[in-house]
């Protein structure tokens, strides 16, 4: 039957024949175990079975330091836990489930590669260090429980709401990476933790902002100076997307797609840690058409024009700004996109919120709603651009 199943005609191996099989591939013995021969001669016990839908190869031991009648008993007994409901692949995930400071390592070093600043690389293992790694630090991913998280967290919500915000991202962005290394089954650092998590207080700082109805003389203002390209078009594809500064100097174009006409942040890069999508006007897709000569090997939209494959720097958009005599920072134009949607526009709360990758606290409301957004993001581009409201 096993056979059968797998679409080969199988014969039972004998540890004679075993021992003489030199033809490098896979060898059948029935009831799903295999003898693999390697091109270098070598022999080891592998087993194919189906569990949860997919397809998993077991490895069972080499040959002959594991006989052929061991392999068959430990491929029967697997065939015997999946028939049972068990996972055959539990005691590996368990031999090899990393501690949560070598799964945050391990994230680490995938981001890495994507942040354009080593000020952000240090940054990020830093609050880990001094905050996560003390409480969690040693403990196997798949033991790190929801309490534990909050026992990070709390202390400092009240206290550090950007530190522990940040944090937060981090430590739900190490768990993710947990998920799909099928170390864990939950993110216990999911969007379900907010609800257990303290008020966080009112940002007290605010961003100099122009009134919505000076935007659009401001674009037009940067437009006509004597700015980089990679700056004109980086503030003005900020204004017409709403992003945050740092987002914008950052896009790149492996994020951006024009048959779908959207902008794909991935939750690296994001405040919230989770990805968003921009929907692209018609003025934004052009600015990202403007931006083709500017393409270099940093990947960057919008590459800075004083340091190879860097993006601009944090200053430029704001100095910009100074230098116009416009009393506004980049962030600052996220408030007047607030202000219009709420005064100019029948959009609903839930979509003026994500439009801005705020947090959505109604889970009712945490849909994508990407067509209504499209089409705030239109309007939006009109007044920008025209300012016809």
């Amino acid at each position: 039957m096993w056979g059968r199943m797998w679409g080969t005609r199988m014969g039972k191996l004998t540890a004679a024949s075993a021992k003489a099989l030199s033809k490098p591939g896979l060898h059948g013995d029935g009831g799903t175990l295999y003898l693999h021969v390697s091109a270098s001669g070598s022999r080891s016990w592998i087993q194919r079975i189906v569990y949860e839908g997919r397809r998993h190869d077991l490895g069972l031991g080499a040959f002959p330091a594991v006989p052929l009648a061991e392999a068959r008993r430990r491929a029967a007994a697997n065939r015997l836990l999946v028939a049972a409901g068990g996972d055959p692949l539990e005691g590996r995930r368990r031999a090899k489930v990393p501690t949560f400071r070598q799964a945050a390592e391990q994230t680490y070093q995938s981001y890495r590669p994507r942040w354009r600043s080593e000020k952000v690389a240090a940054v990020w293992l830093q609050s880990m260090e001094r905050y996560a790694f003390p409480v969690i630090g040693m403990l196997p991913v798949n033991r790190v429980g929801r309490e534990d998280v909050l026992k990070i967290l709390t202390p400092i919500w009240g206290s550090k709401p950007e530190t522990a915000r940040k944090l937060r991202q981090r430590i739900r962005a190490t768990l993710k990476w947990c998920m799909a290394k099928e170390y864990v089954a939950h993110n216990v650092a999911g969007e379900l933790i907010d609800g257990a998590l303290p008020a966080m207080p009112s940002v007290q700082a605010h961003h100099p902002a122009l009134h919505y109805r000076e935007v659009p003389a401001a674009v037009a203002k940067v437009e006509g100076s004597g700015a980089s390209l990679a700056a004109r078009l980086c503030f003005r594809f900020l204004v017409l997307t709403a992003a945050r500064s740092g987002e914008a100097r950052g896009a790149l174009w492996s994020e951006i797609d024009l048959e779908a006409r959207e902008w794909r942040i991935p939750p690296e890069r994001m405040k919230e840690g989770a990805e968003h999508r921009v929907p692209l006007p018609d003025a934004a897709v052009a600015v990202i058409e403007q931006a083709r000569p500017l393409r270099d090997r940093s990947g960057l939209v919008f590459p800075s024009p004083a340091r190879a494959n860097r993006p601009l720097s944090e200053n430029t958009l704001s100095k910009l700004l100074r230098d116009l005599g416009l009393p506004a920072v980049p962030h600052g134009f996220r408030a007047s996109f607030r202000t219009w949607a709420s005064e100019q526009t029948n959009a609903p709360h839930a979509v003026m919120e994500q439009a801005l990758a705020h947090a959505v606290s109604d889970p009712y409301s945490r849909g994508d709603h990407m067509k209504k957004r499209r089409k705030l993001m239109k309007q939006w581009a009109r007044f920008v651009t025209s300012g016809e409201a």
